[in-house]
């Protein structure tokens, strides 16, 4: 006798870099302490003024929504299941920076529900920014985010805290772990990695297959039966298209282990993605909300256009069903649905990116894209 198990859809919702500090924090409901430690600008109301500069006012305060713009009917469209990020601002009142670092991101706690309005489930915290403000702020950053309930991983007050996964379950469909990984190529000080006697961030030792492997025995300690395990992973220079080899194996040996999705970023712009072994790989999703408007010097790179990563599992089997990609435009510290040849940019990009590894974008009559593979 065949029998037929129908497949049961797990819809996640995934985007890069989330950089709610700064000047996005001025424009919130509370803002701190604008006094900055950077090199060039001593204020945080300075890439407010920029951005106005290039693109007209920004009213204030604005409402905790505001800054997710039309990306929030879109998720609404898309009923996900689950939403994740990277959460790359810590959320902390201190006022002591980390010594002999350039650049210093914080939210205010107040202006905590500006994720929770968004209905941010998860979000990584082994990034280049998390100990921004210290051990402090790092476990301000903890406990701001465990009384609201968003789930993190990746940063901890020890080392087997900073490896725990996020467990997000989906009622009648499975759980997710996630968990989140730094590399010092994303420009993570390795004295912020975690150890049994310190706070920090869960740090990669290189790129290697043996890391991965190791990586990938970790995470499996934490599976039960039916879950589905997803590597956020913080990797990679800010600027270039170019993805290495090592990059490329050490996803590949994740994906063979067990993992249903690597999560890339770091990057501020988007890169390739890939289908391995009916897995999903994504390079680099680039930034999705920051206060870079009006900066100029890499604008060829276009790191003002996001991508919303609207993806199809299998709940049973973590198999890639499908990905439909909703590109956005930061605009006045808001996100907004982009023009017709954006979306074609984007389209083009994407599919150039892709063909080194036989994915390519189709881009659809409403300026959304469809990844094929």
């Amino acid at each position: 006798m065949d029998l037929f198990f129908e497949t049961v859809s797990l819809r996640l919702f995934l985007c890069g870099d989330v950089m709610t500090g700064r000047g996005i924090d001025q424009v919130l409901p509370h803002p701190l302490n604008p006094g900055l430690w950077e090199p060039y600008l001593r204020d945080a109301r300075a890439y407010v003024e920029l951005a106005e500069n290039a693109n007209g006012p920004i009213p204030r305060p604005v409402d905790l929504d505001y800054i997710w713009g039309e990306a929030l009917p879109e998720l609404q469209r898309a009923e996900v299941d689950l939403s994740i990020i990277n959460l790359e601002t810590a959320i902390t009142t201190v006022e002591t920076p980390w010594p002999g670092k350039e650049i210093h991101y914080r939210m205010h706690p107040r202006n905590m529900d500006c994720l929770s309005v968004a209905g941010i489930n998860g979000c990584g915290l082994a990034n280049n920014h998390v100990l921004d403000w210290g051990y402090e702020g790092l476990s301000e950053t903890l406990r701001t985010l465990n009384a609201a309930g968003v789930k993190h991983a990746g940063a901890g007050n020890g080392v087997e805290d900073a490896a725990a996964p996020a467990v997000l379950n989906v009622p009648g469909k499975c759980r997710v772990l996630l968990f989140s990984f730094g590399s010092t190529t994303s420009g993570i000080p390795r004295q912020w990695r975690a150890t049994n006697v310190c706070p920090g961030v869960n740090l990669l030792d290189d790129l290697s297959e043996a890391t991965a492997s190791g990586m990938a025995k970790g995470m499996r300690q934490f599976q039960q039966s039916g879950d589905l395990l997803i590597a956020s992973i913080h990797w990679g220079g800010n600027w270039g298209y170019d993805i290495s080899l090592e990059q490329i194996t050490f996803a590949h040996r994740l994906i063979e282990e067990g993992v249903s999705i690597v999560h890339g970023h770091s990057s501020h712009h988007v890169k390739a993605t890939e289908v391995f072994k009916g897995r999903l790989i994504l390079y680099g999703c680039g930034d999705f909300l920051t206060d870079y408007e009006g900066i100029s010097g890499y604008e060829d790179f276009r790191g003002d256009l996001a991508l919303m990563y609207l993806i199809e599992l299998d709940s049973r089997s973590g198999q890639l069903v499908s990905v439909q990609l909703v590109p956005m435009h930061m605009c006045r510290f808001r996100l907004e649905h982009v023009s017709a040849a954006d979306a074609r940019l984007l389209c083009d990009l994407l599919s150039h990116l892709g063909r080194r590894f036989g994915t390519k974008a189709r881009l659809k009559e409403n300026n959304t894209l469809t990844l094929e593979w």
